[in-house]
């Protein structure tokens, strides 16, 4: 079961991000750690359609259940300066929601404006139900298609839509290597590439242990799953939140990748039981967390 960890600038990063909707964490990744994540893109790049309508873009190559083609991107999923802020953000077993390679080539027109958790039909203003990344795999600049937010927007309610050319939009501009961080309650949207050269990211996506995911992780990534840590296997939801959801043939999900599975390892039991108990803890979706 996951919990809150102590990761230094952790608490700078919550307050940023509660005032503004996003933050940004710079030199998360090594050079080798880079170079080795490109490597795998590459051939499922040059093999990968381009998007199938202007949200997903129709000059950008979209690389969906990503853990299962390169599995160079779980340092980046289970990165604990991120975790950090999900264990605090989202109650304990989160699950990973979605997770994809964005590559914008040359050409590439901005996207609609859009929240990422705008499909749950909860009135806003609220608490996300999400909480987004996107790490950038080449320098995220002006010209090439950075990713454009609203500060602020995440406070916002039902009756405010931002306008195709906001005046208010922010690029978020940094180097390789680095992440944002923002709410899905945060309008945003992905830039235009005017630039010479495609620019690549890596979305993975985050949200409550209670919400659908947007991709069906344990179909998608499949026996793979075995391959990564603990704490992956949970987040694709082999994991069960309080006080059964999750199971599967009345047992816990982990059993299909471990027949010798230990059910006192996870500490579901004890969950279950504080749950019944009234002690697990329960947050308020209508007020906006601060």
């Amino acid at each position: 079961m996951t919990g809150a960890t102590a990761v230094p600038g952790t608490s700078e990063a919550l307050a940023t991000l509660h005032r503004q909707g996003y933050v940004v964490l710079h030199d998360l990744l090594t050079p080798a750690q880079l170079d080795a994540l490109r490597e795998e893109l590459r051939p499922l790049l040059a093999a990968g359609p381009l998007g199938r309508n202007p949200f997903e873009g129709e000059r950008s190559n979209r690389i969906y259940a990503l853990l299962a083609k390169a599995e160079s991107s779980a340092v980046m999923v289970e990165h604990p300066r991120v975790l950090a802020i999900m264990d605090a953000l989202l109650l304990p077993n989160y699950l990973l929601t979605a997770c994809q390679a964005i590559n914008l080539l040359p050409g590439e027109t901005h996207q609609a404006w859009h929240f990422d958790d705008g499909f749950y039909p909860i009135p806003r203003p609220r608490n996300a139900v999400s909480v987004s990344t996107i790490w950038a795999v080449d320098d995220f600049t002006e010209s090439n298609g950075a990713t454009e937010v609203i500060p602020g927007s995440h406070l916002w309610g039902d009756d405010r839509i931002p306008d195709p050319e906001d005046t208010r939009r922010v690029p978020v501009v940094m180097p390789a290597g680095s992440a944002v961080v923002f709410l899905g309650t945060l309008w945003h949207r992905g830039g235009a590439n005017r630039s010479a050269a495609p620019r690549c990211a890596i979305s993975p996506q985050y949200c409550e242990p209670w919400a659908r995911q947007q991709e069906q992780m344990m179909l998608a990534i499949g026996a793979r799953a075995a391959r990564f840590s603990p704490r992956i296997r949970e987040m694709l939801g082999y994991s069960i939140h309080p006080p059964f959801m999750g199971f599967v043939d009345g047992v816990h999900p982990e059993r299909l990748l471990d027949p010798d599975y230990d059910p006192a390892s996870t500490g579901a039991g004890e969950a279950s039981a504080a749950y019944w108990e009234g002690d697990y803890p329960r947050r308020d979706l209508a007020r906006p967390r601060g």
